[in-house]
Parts: structure tokens; C-alpha cells; sequence
């Protein structure tokens, strides 16, 4: 088989006509025509930072909408649903990755549960981790999120870090505003990677010291603005990654409309190129094609290298996405889960409170949180947060968020990161109690109440993925995101703004299912 075109050599930093010769799933050979032509032909884009759980889907049903923005591979950390079915939920990742030509890069997840500070499904040990080692599927330690572990010394932390070591895998790491000697001991410790830099000084920083920038823009965290001339100062230490990518957003785009948005700035082509496609390769030692003869025939052909429209994807030389249509097809697989939660009343709600307490306070586009003191009061935007224990019959966490917006109803979501409990916001404890019961009836997903009405997403894979379409998928969440914002909320992303409030090991101020959490102090609040 040929492909003929522009053909982008990244690494030379050359554009040349001619035609690429593969069979049996590998380039022959690379030969020049001399001739212009109208497309062009670049290896496939890289996510190179991503949780696949995030998207609701399956793996081989994320490649199938993934493939059509000319993504050909995925570098993923499978820790939401490890932090739900342990070893089980890795393997299910592992398992239905195969069954799509689309390239999944694992890791192994260092860091389940995140904190001991909230209830999870599974706990993976360092045994299990050193057993993941011994899979070849697994290539790298992903990130590690205990980083007051990692700079106390941590004896079960440092023992990760020295199997993954020992292992010859690479450490992903995970520092929001981590800077200064304590970043240094943190990088010392064989971290290699962050994709929490918010700004282009803690970007830099980090880059100076040896530590790879992955630049993100996901549906609630979007760094690019901030980070985005790192791409011409370093390009070889830059790589371009979603993180956490709900279905709406992944089904109109990927690494595409970053890499689009980079070129539409000013970035140099190459230097775009290099931290789309090559970073990611050279730095995790993955087995993706860079166009040349021997390589696996991975490549995708655009129309332009302005507007990156894509016009066929292909991945070990089978086809599998083109003009807009995917050709992957679905997969049904089995439905793992963990759930036993009981149905609840809005007395398990119920909090009076008249004096200022500590408010979380959220912020559109990051998830970093601020705090305030504040008495609570829905006219003010100051609503009610809770997170249940989807695991245990356990006494419901309350806490109180700024900057919903909502005003009335409440929205939750059995995708709350890391554990993947019930997280919920609303303006009052009767919707609150309805919108929390959707998602238990349905044994997890997302759902959301005003008045007469109510919409829910079921995920049957482990509470927080589906192996139902992904496009009908999108368009069911972009449905319930739509009345959300009919609801006030003027965030961008609502669902999964609201996923990330019981992230502990994200600053400021979150609530886990054990109560209102300092992420500074790295102790629950007193009083709370």
C-alpha cells in the first residue's frame, strides 16, 4: 500500500513531496517525488498526559471518536479506576485496549488511593505496582500525586520510586505550584514530568531543572494560554496532553485544536510538531511511527498545516478514522463496578449553619481552589457541597462552594476524582437528596435536578465509564451540561468543575467524603 503526499519530516525539519510505501503494518520505505502536493502527511498527534476514565467511555470507545481528530495514541494513567476495582480495573483497561489498533500507553498507578484522608474501592500496593512492572503494556509510574510524601521521604513512596527505577520506567510527576528547593528534592527524587504548571514562570522553572512540561487543555483545566511560549524556548522538553476530557469536547476535538491553536499564535510549525508527536515518543520510549522506513505505519494526513483538518488516520496501517467518520468499531465489553451506596433522604443533608464558615471558592478553567469565610446562603452563591460514600453507608460530608452559580436544583456526579465517590451541589436538601438517589439508582454516573425535571447518565463500567456509543454519549452529557447552565452555572465546564472539589492533593480547600480538607496543611479543617 502507498499514501503520497507533503510529507512532514519532523525531526529534519523538512517538507518534501512523496509517497510512503507499507505493508503488514510497517513503512517500507519513504521516497521523494519532487512534485507539491495538496495534502500533507505528519505522524499521528499524542496525548501525552491523559486519564481515559475521564472521557466516560471505554478505551475502544474513546479511540473511535479519539482517532478522528488524528490522535493515534493515548499516554495513560488508569488510576480512576484502579481508585474504584484495584489490579481488576487495570486490567479491564489493558484488556479492552486490545481490542482497538488504537495505541494505549498504561501506566502504573502510584498513588491509590491519593490520600488516606477519603474512602476508595482499592488500595494497590507496592507489590502490585512491581507486579505491573513485569507487564510489558505497562511503561511508565504515573504520576505521583503524594508529593509531601515524595519530599519527606515516604518509606512506601520511595519504594515506588525505586521499582519503577529498578523497572527502567520513567516517573511521571504531579506539582501544582510545587517551585524552589522543595521542587528540586521533589525532581531529585527521579520525577521527570508535571502537567500542573499554571504559569509560564513555574512552567520555566520546572524546564530548567529537567522536569518535561505536559501543556494541558483539558475541560476544566486549560494551561495553554499560560504556557504556550515554552513551545518555541523548549520544545524538546513540551509535550501536549488533555488530562481529563469529557465526551462533549472529546467528540469535537483533541491534541488537533491545540496543535492549531499553537500555529494560530505564532508557535513555529516544527517545534509544534516535535511536542504533538516526537516528545512523547523519545521520552516514554513508545513504539509510534515517525515516517520513516521501519517505523510502524502510523500517520495522518491534513489538509493544511494552518487548519490540521484531518483526513485519514492510520494506526499500524489499518485505517481508522476518515473525513470525519470513524471506521473503529464499537465494543461491548462487561460492566465491573463497586457500589453500595444507599438511597438517601434530604435529612441526611441537612446543616444549619449561621455563622461564617470556610467556604471553597471556585475558579473557571483551573483546579486550584480559593477560600473564603462566608455564611452560607444559595442567593449569595454560596451553596451546599457534599460527598457520599459510595462504598460504605457512611454519614454524608457537607461543605459549602462558591461560584456554581446555581439558582435552584443541584447537579452530581459518581466522577469525582480520585475516588470516585458521590460528589453533589445544590441551592437546597431536597434536590440535593434527588439528584444524589439518580445516581445510586443507576449504580453510578451523573445527574442533575430542577423542579420537574431530571436528566441522568448511567456508567455501568465501574460507576464513572460506558461502552455505549461515544457520540450519543456526548450528546446525552452535553444535554445535562446545557441544563446545568440553565440551572446559572456560568462555568465552562460544571461536571467536571464539580469532579475535581474532592481532589485532595489540588490546593486550596476540597471536601472528601470524611469532611472539608486543607490541601496546604494537608489535614481536615478543624471544625468543618
Amino acid at each position: 500500500m502507498k499514501i503520497t503526499g507533503n510529507i512532514v519530516d519532523i525531526k529534519n525539519r523538512k517538507i518534501y513531496g512523496g509517497t510512503v510505501f507499507f505493508e503488514n503494518g510497517k513503512i517500507v520505505s519513504v521516497e521523494k517525488d519532487g512534485r507539491v502536493h495538496g495534502n500533507f502527511i505528519i505522524p499521528p498527534f499524542i496525548d501525552a498526559h491523559v486519564h481515559v476514565e475521564s472521557s466516560m467511555l471505554v478505551p475502544s470507545e474513546f479511540a473511535r471518536l479519539a482517532a478522528v481528530h488524528g490522535t493515534g495514541a493515548c499516554v495513560s494513567d488508569p488510576h480512576e479506576i484502579a481508585n474504584v476495582l484495584g489490579m481488576e480495573g487495570v486490567r479491564f483497561m489493558l484488556d479492552n485496549a486490545a481490542l482497538t489498533p488504537f495505541r494505549f500507553f498504561f501506566g502504573a498507578p502510584s498513588c491509590v488511593p491519593a490520600t488516606p484522608f477519603e474512602t476508595s474501592g482499592a488500595t494497590l500496593s507496592a507489590e502490585n505496582i512491581e507486579e505491573l512492572f513485569r507487564d510489558d503494556r505497562i511503561k511508565y509510574l504515573s504520576e505521583m500525586m503524594n508529593f509531601p510524601g515524595v519530599l519527606s521521604g515516604d518509606e512506601t513512596v520511595m519504594t515506588k520510586l525505586a521499582m519503577a527505577k529498578a523497572a527502567g520506567r520513567p516517573v511521571d510527576g504531579h506539582a501544582p505550584l510545587l517551585r524552589g528547593g522543595n521542587l528540586k528534592k521533589y525532581i531529585q527524587s527521579g520525577i521527570t514530568t508535571d502537567h500542573e504548571a499554571i504559569s509560564y514562570e513555574e512552567g520555566r522553572e520546572k524546564i530548567s531543572l529537567g522536569m518535561k512540561i505536559q501543556i494541558r487543555e483539558g475541560s476544566a483545566a486549560k494551561n495553554f494560554e499560560a504556557l504556550f511560549p515554552l513551545i518555541d524556548e523548549a520544545p524538546d522538553m513540551c509535550m501536549l496532553c488533555s488530562d481529563d476530557l469529557h465526551p462533549d469536547n472529546l467528540a469535537a476535538g483533541h491534541i488537533n485544536l491545540t496543535v492549531k491553536l499553537a500555529v494560530e499564535k505564532g508557535a513555529d510549525i516544527f517545534n509544534v510538531l516535535t511536542a504533538a508527536c516526537i516528545s512523547p515518543v523519545e521520552h516514554y520510549g513508545l513504539d509510534c511511527g515517525l515516517l520513516q522506513a521501519g517505523d510502524s505505519a502510523d500517520f495522518i494526513v491534513v489538509d493544511s498545516l494552518k487548519d490540521f483538518n484531518v483526513k485519514q488516520t492510520w494506526i499500524k496501517g489499518v485505517l481508522c478514522a476518515e473525513n470525519g467518520v470513524s471506521l473503529l468499531k464499537s465494543v461491548h465489553s462487561e460492566h465491573p463496578n463497586r457500589f453500595c451506596a444507599t438511597i438517601k433522604s434530604p435529612a441526611d443533608f441537612a446543616l444549619s449553619v449561621s455563622a461564617p464558615v470556610d467556604v471553597i471558592t471556585v475558579e473557571d478553567g483551573q483546579l486550584v481552589t480559593g477560600r473564603i469565610k462566608a455564611v452560607p446562603d444559595p442567593e449569595h452563591d454560596i451553596l451546599k457541597l457534599t460527598v457520599v460514600n459510595r462504598y460504605d453507608d457512611a454519614k454524608s460530608a457537607i461543605a459549602f462552594a462558591k461560584n456554581f452559580g446555581l439558582k435552584n436544583g443541584a447537579f452530581a456526579s459518581c466522577v469525582a476524582h480520585d475516588s470516585h465517590n458521590i460528589i453533589c451541589v445544590g441551592c437546597d436538601d431536597f434536590s440535593i437528596a434527588r439528584a444524589v438517589n439518580l445516581v445510586i439508582k443507576n449504580r453510578g454516573g451523573l445527574s442533575c435536578v430542577c423542579g420537574d425535571e431530571e436528566l441522568s447518565l448511567p456508567l455501568p463500567v465501574g460507576g464513572i465509564m460506558t461502552d455505549a456509543d461515544g457520540h450519543e454519549t456526548a450528546e446525552k452529557y452535553r444535554e445535562m451540561d446545557a441544563m446545568v447552565k440553565r440551572m446559572g452555572s456560568r462555568l465552562t465546564a460544571p461536571f467536571m468543575t464539580l469532579s475535581f472539589m474532592a481532589l485532595l492533593v489540588i490546593p486550596s480547600l476540597k471536601l472528601s467524603d470524611k469532611g472539608l480538607f486543607d490541601v496546604e496543611k494537608f489535614a481536615f479543617v478543624c471544625g468543618a
